[in-house]
Order: structure tokens, then sequence, then C-alpha cells
């Protein structure tokens, strides 16, 4: 077990319970400890650490009610779940209003305990990293090369630049749209023995064929009509440093040919020239596309991609390395309040649990639009959940019929469909919505938004919405 584990405590007076409890939690990466009646428990919390506590609300000696009230005095970051078999909406109102951070009803399944518990430990590592951020000066100060992040994802990006940055090896970085392609390769070339040459980088998404092969390999005077004066390409000026070719999905296949000459011999001749030149120049592609499907379909020539497919790095997007998010959103903030003079020093708690329960599709780039705006709009010291704008908040259109009614009768029922669509789109935005604000806690959503805990839970049942991947849980 990892030292830093989560580390749970189970009370209640019955021994089987806490036993079961502590057998359902063993799956999990954290350790567990048991208490069987409240002042055992009070006095194992001051003497340790726990995140979270579970406790039963009805025990002989000191309840789960008391226990509860005296953790939020004296321990205020523990998070505390109630379980109990008397449940009732007064007792679920009143602990909720102490400081419980869900109510689980007895008897509950081994999924739903794990799938709590999971989302207090999840609620309290991001608060308490929130906090670390908040209070850390080292925060202002990027780390190197501009690739921020401590998960297991971003650190093995980090370890595969380190081993490629000395070498002269062509490097392919893959990742979806607002990733970080480029900032892994200026890493890598930061990192090599070419650091203190130049790093040029070119989107060949916004060049044609000819004119991306007259800006790279230059041309003479007369190659092509326009071509009115001798003209040195990016190879040229690149020489000794380093030359990143984005989105090279986008080349095309004469292009593509002409690279892979390049990159044999480090010999090309200017576009209408007939004098070889020769450089020493390090190449680092980009895509965020599927070359190896491409290649397949004659869209991308097959040699080129086994020259290019050398090291291949993988980086993930965002939605995929949560650890991430808040590191990379303090940074964004910390940079455009220096920009734009403003102190703001951290996020709320809703504006945490926003931030990390977002899919980001538009990954890093996407994040750092929406700090740019939050600093803009916030006035205060931190920023809250109406300052972030993550998603386009209209209903999608109602989707049309696939044929014209031809009757009064058609036109009705065409008209009920859209209507039925239309209500049942608004239903699940609705319910996606009120569980993105909570963290995906059902038992806090069904509470902000009206509904009885099963009712809630009935209108996911008929959308289909599931916990994220991140809250599901093994059965047990």
């Amino acid at each position: 077990m990892a030292s830093d584990a989560p580390r749970i405590l189970i009370v209640d007076d019955e021994i089987n319970i806490c036993i079961n409890c502590q057998k359902i939690l063993s799956k999990m990466d954290c350790e567990v400890s048991i208490a069987q009646n409240g002042h055992d428990a009070l006095t194992l919390i001051e003497a340790e650490h726990f995140d979270v506590v579970v406790t039963d609300l009805k025990m002989s000696s000191l309840g789960g009610m008391e226990v509860l009230r005296r953790i939020k005095e004296n321990k205020p970051d523990i998070r505390v779940i109630i379980m109990t078999g008397f449940a009732s909406v007064s007792s679920a109102v009143e602990v909720m209003k102490i400081g419980a951070f869900d109510y689980l009803p007895k008897p509950f399944t081994p999924h739903e305990l794990r799938a709590v518990v999971l989302q207090a430990i999840t609620d309290s590592m991001s608060s308490r990293q929130n906090q670390q951020l908040k209070d850390s000066e080292d925060a202002a100060r990027p780390i190197a090369h501009q690739l921020i992040g401590s998960s297991p994802q971003i650190q093995k990006v980090v370890s595969m630049i380190r081993k490629v940055a000395l070498t002269d090896a062509t490097v392919l970085v893959c990742g979806e749209s607002g990733t970080g392609k480029e900032l892994v390769a200026r890493a890598v070339h930061a990192n090599s023995k070419r650091k203190d040459g130049v790093f040029f980088a070119v989107d060949c998404g916004t060049l044609s064929g000819n004119l991306l092969a007259s800006e790279l390999f230059g041309h003479v005077k007369g190659a092509f009509t326009g071509a009115h004066r001798e003209k040195n390409g990016i190879f040229k000026l690149a020489n000794h440093g380093t030359v990143f070719l984005d989105e090279i999905s986008n080349i095309n296949l004469e292009v593509q040919g002409m690279l892979l000459r390049f990159l044999e011999s480090q010999e090309f001749y200017p576009l209408g020239g007939t004098t070889l030149q020769k450089v020493n120049v390090r190449l680092i592609f980009a895509t965020n596309q599927d070359l190896q499907n491409m290649a397949a379909a004659g869209t991308f020539r097959q040699d080129f991609y086994y020259r290019i497919f050398v090291y291949p790095i993988l980086i993930p997007p965002l939605r995929d390395r949560k650890p991430d998010i808040l590191p990379i959103a303090y940074h964004f903030l910390k940079q455009f309040c220096r920009r734009m003079n403003k102190s703001i020093i951290g996020f709320d708690k809703d504006a945490v649990n926003r931030l990390i329960a977002f899919d980001w599709p538009g990954n890093v780039r996407q994040l750092r639009n929406v700090i740019e705006r939050s600093v803009i709009l916030c006035e205060k010291k931190l920023i809250t959940s109406a300052e972030l704008f993550l998603r386009d908040n209209a209903l999608a259109e109602p989707a049309m019929p696939e044929s014209m009614p031809q009757t009064n009768g058609e036109l009705k029922q065409a008209k009920k469909n859209i209507r039925i669509a239309a209500i049942s789109e608004l239903e699940k935005k609705f319910l996606t919505n009120a569980l993105e604000q909570n963290d995906w806690n059902v038992t806090r959503a069904a509470r902000q938004t009206g509904f009885q805990r099963t009712n809630f839970q009935n209108l996911m049942k008929k959308h289909g919405i599931t916990l994220p991947q991140r809250l599901r849980m093994p059965p047990g």
C-alpha cells in the first residue's frame, strides 16, 4: 500500500458491518481502519490523519450525528459519510446541513459504498490540491519547458522527451488538437545539443503543396509564377537547429516524397534549382490523425509513415489526466493575472469541481481560453463557477422528420415526436448540468434541484446517464 494512500475510518457498533465495509473498500487503493463507537472514532481522528469517515447514524455510545458535529468543528477537511438503517428525509436533511458529504441508506451494495467513498476521496484530494496551489509561491513559476502536471501520463511524456532529446532521432508527436504538441517539440529542442540553434514551427495545414515546398526547400528565381527572386527555405535557415512540422496529415503525397528523400540524406534541391544543398536539421513531426489508417487507405505514403514512426510520443487528452487540470489552471490564472494586473488567488470549491468534472474536448487550449475569460470576468479574490464558461448552454436543434408529413395526422405525430425529443434533450442537459456542478454526487445534485434522490436516479436511468469512468467501481 502506498504511504500516501487515502485513509478511511469506518465507525459502527456492529463489528460485522465494520469488517464487511473494510473488506469491500480493500479493493480500492486506500487504507481502512475501524472503530466500534463514536468515542473511539474521535480518539483515532485526533491521533491520526483520515481523509474520509464513514459512520453509522445510530450507535449506543456517541452517535453519528455528534461524531459529525465534532469532526466539522475540529477537522473540517475530513469528508463524513453517514450510513443508517433508519433513513428518512428529515434525518438526511439534518446531517447534510451539519456538513455530511453524503448520506448512505442501509442496506447498500458494495458498488454503492465504493462509489460514494471514491467521490469523497476525489473531493478531498481536489480541495487539498486547490489549497496548496493557492498557497504556493512556486505555482507562479512555470515548470521547465511548460509541461505542467504530475500525473503518470504526463510524467511518461517527460521521460520520453528526456530520453530522445540528446539524440538526433526523428520524433512523431501524436495527440488531439490542443494537447500541447508544439510544447513537446520545443521541450525536445530545448534539451538537445541543438538548443542554441533556431527552432522553426510550421503549420502544414495552412500551406498548399507548392507553397509548403517553397517554404521548406526555398526556390530559385522563376521557379514558378510569382517567384520573382531567389528565396532560402526554412531548412537552410534552420541549419544546426530544429524544424517542427505540425499537422503533417495535410501534406500532399508529392511533398511527402520530397520530405522522405530529405530525411534520408539531409540534402535537397530548391524548387527550380539544380544545385544540391546539404544541411544538418532535426525534424519533429506532429499529427492529430491516425496516420496508420491513412497509410492503409492510400492518403498517406506508407514509406514516409514508417520513416517518421521512429520515436512516437503520445500526449494523452486532458480528460485522461484529471490530476493535471488544477495545476494547469493555476498556471494560466497567474499568467493572466500578471497581464491584467489582477490579484485573484484561486478558485472556489464549486469552480474546482466543475473544472475537474468537465471533459475538455478542446484540451489545454480550451482550458487556457476558459481561464482567460474567467480572469476578465472575475472581480473578487476567487473565481466561481459563474465565471466559468464550459459549455454552450443552448439546446440542440430539434431533429426534423426524415420525410415531410403528407397529412394532418402525420403532421400532428411529427410535432409530437419533436416535442418529446426536445423535452428529452432538455431533461438530459438538466441532469448532466446538475451532476457536473456537484462533481457527480447524486445526493447533492438531487437536493440542489429539489428532487427526491430516487426520482432523480430514475430520471438518470431513463436517459441512460451513468457515472463517469473515473467514478465507476467493479461489482464486488
